[in-house]
């Protein structure tokens, strides 16, 4: 069977921390879609990890890693990690695997996302400018290069063929940036990327299913990210939501089990698109700054602000979550008060339901006022040990979204989990 760990706010949960506390459970960590968009913050021996494309159970040496088809794989961005990986005594040969069908963003990927996204001004989207969206494009578009492609003795015909579509691109967009250097890391990556255990992923990891084998699908970004479900068009390329997974390792839906969501006790967004429940006050610095909420992959400052329910009641309705990890719950400790949004006003009307437009309009979020707990928490071992104000926060979360927080982060270190 397969149980699945996702984002149910707009990414940044802390999903790569958790990955790698529930990893020692499982045989096969496999990513399911998303690109080096992703940041996943990891602590290896007191250091900071922060993994791109990598699934975040590479550092258990008995468990498989996958790239999954439903990824885009920048080859650079790759060989980098796995350089990093390695320096902790790593061997990537021996335990990363990636999906013959997974797309490959290559240079003129990025120069594209650039150029589109310079040409937005305003209304920029706030691209990470990855190449993850014009990846996708060509996937959908049916001109994607796959990494099952480079083992073809016909590959350069294929790239230069690409390469030509998105010059004449590039060519409207005015853009005529040197993407040569660019280039030739590209193609050095690729032959590190050969050396790599290159699969067909579809039936790996059905076969390792029916032997009994434990699989635990790892998600990027976040439920309100998704193309689909998302706050569109503030959204990024890919299905985040449980529903990716199917897709995104070739499994049937009756292999779900579990559906693990990630929430932050509060809630946090990089770049544009809406967020209801966002403070441009002292707290919402106060949140930052405790939080240190700077972007993994960009270094942006993150907006912050309270808990919303309304989408997180949402993200877990379409994902069918079982269960719910909350982290930076710890970031809440100095807080006097705490507010969570119970609905939203629209246009004088109160709904629980996320709209299914919610650029361009007022959303004023209706509040519901907790006492904080005023309470170092990060020491806390057990659930009895828990402040009754915490208890009573989460509980009040239990019954409004119906799904139950099963276990409290209070901390960035890999111990600092305590389980309800």
């Amino acid at each position: 069977m397969v149980d699945v760990i996702l984002g149910l706010q707009w990414g940044d949960e802390g999903k790569g921390k958790i990955v790698d506390y529930f990893a020692p459970e499982y045989d096969i960590i496999a990513r399911f879609q998303g690109g080096p968009n992703a940041g996943h913050t990891l602590y290896v021996d007191g250091k900071k990890m922060v993994l791109h494309q990598i699934p975040s159970g590479i550092f258990h040496q008995n468990t498989v890693n996958i790239i999954g088809n439903g990824v885009v794989l920048d080859p650079v961005t790759l060989k980098r990690e796995c350089d990093a990986v390695a320096a902790y005594g790593v061997d990537v040969r021996k335990n990363l695997f990636i999906s013959q069908r997974t797309n490959i963003i290559v240079p003129t990927h990025r120069a594209l996302d650039k150029a589109s996204e310079l040409q937005k001004g305003e209304s920029k989207i706030g691209s990470t400018l990855k190449g993850i969206g014009p990846a996708y494009m060509d996937k959908t578009g049916r001109n994607a290069l796959r990494v099952g492609d480079i083992l073809h003795p016909n590959f350069q015909k294929q790239y230069n063929d690409l390469r030509t579509k998105h010059q004449v691109l590039l060519d409207n967009f005015n853009f005529t940036e040197d993407i040569s250097a660019s280039e030739q890391e590209f193609f050095e990556a690729l032959e590190f990327l050969k050396t790599l255990n290159v699969i067909n992923c579809e039936y790996f990891i059905n076969d390792s299913i029916s032997k009994g084998k434990k699989v635990l699908a790892e998600g990027a970004q976040g439920s309100m990210l998704d193309i689909d479900f998302g706050t569109f068009p503030f959204v990024t390329s890919s299905n985040t939501t449980s529903a990716g997974v199917c897709t995104g390792l070739g499994v049937s839906p009756r292999q779900i089990n579990e559906v693990l969501g990630v929430t932050k006790a509060y809630c946090t967004r990089v770049g544009g698109g809406p967020f209801p429940t966002e403070l441009h006050d002292a707290t919402g610095e106060e949140l930052r700054r405790i939080g240190s909420e700077f972007g993994a992959t960009t270094g942006r400052p993150r907006r912050c602000g309270w808990i919303d329910l309304v989408a997180l009641k949402f993200a877990c309705m379409i994902n069918g979550v079982s269960k719910i990890i909350m982290t930076k719950a710890d970031v809440l400790d100095s807080f006097g008060e705490l507010n969570v949004c119970t609905a939203y006003n629209l246009d004088g009307k109160q709904t629980q339901e996320v709209p299914f437009q919610m650029s361009g309009i007022e959303i004023e979020p209706v509040w519901k006022s907790f006492s904080g707990w005023n309470t170092d928490t990060t020491g806390i071992k057990e659930a009895a040990s828990l402040p009754e104000t915490m208890s009573t926060y989460i509980d009040f979360i239990n019954n409004y979204v119906g799904a139950p927080v099963k276990f409290v982060s209070n901390g960035p270190g890999r111990d600092q989990i305590v389980r309800l």
